[in-house]
């Protein structure tokens, strides 16, 4: 069963920027309520949609640098990759069914 992969400064570049399929990198922090709510939502579409994207996490805690880079001033954001741009993304809590939806958009653009 697939999981949400969790990246830093290091693995940023592998995982995200040169990943053939989308990406979604989820900008949280351990403090942030919302961030906790919407973890199930990122852990089931990981599992059972990880052959087609990947859902990748990112602590704003322990890698500002990538927050900053990106302009993240809020959490959570998601950020919406394909062909290691940013395509889309969403501030705030978005229900499970949008983050498809996003993630579908990727697919077919």
């Amino acid at each position: 069963m697939n999981q949400p992969t969790n990246i830093d400064p290091t693995t940023f570049n592998t995982e995200v920027e040169q990943s053939d399929k989308p990406v979604l990198v989820d900008f949280w922090a351990p403090w942030c309520g919302p961030c906790r709510m919407m973890a199930p939502a990122l852990d089931e579409i990981a599992a059972t949609q990880g052959d087609r994207f990947k859902v990748t996490k990112l602590n704003i805690d322990d890698h500002p640098e990538l927050a900053s880079r990106f302009g993240v001033r809020a959490v959570p954001t998601l950020l919406f990759f394909k062909g290691g741009q940013v395509r889309d993304y969403a501030v705030g809590t978005i229900a499970k069914k949008n983050i498809l939806e996003k993630l579908e958009s990727l697919v077919a653009a």
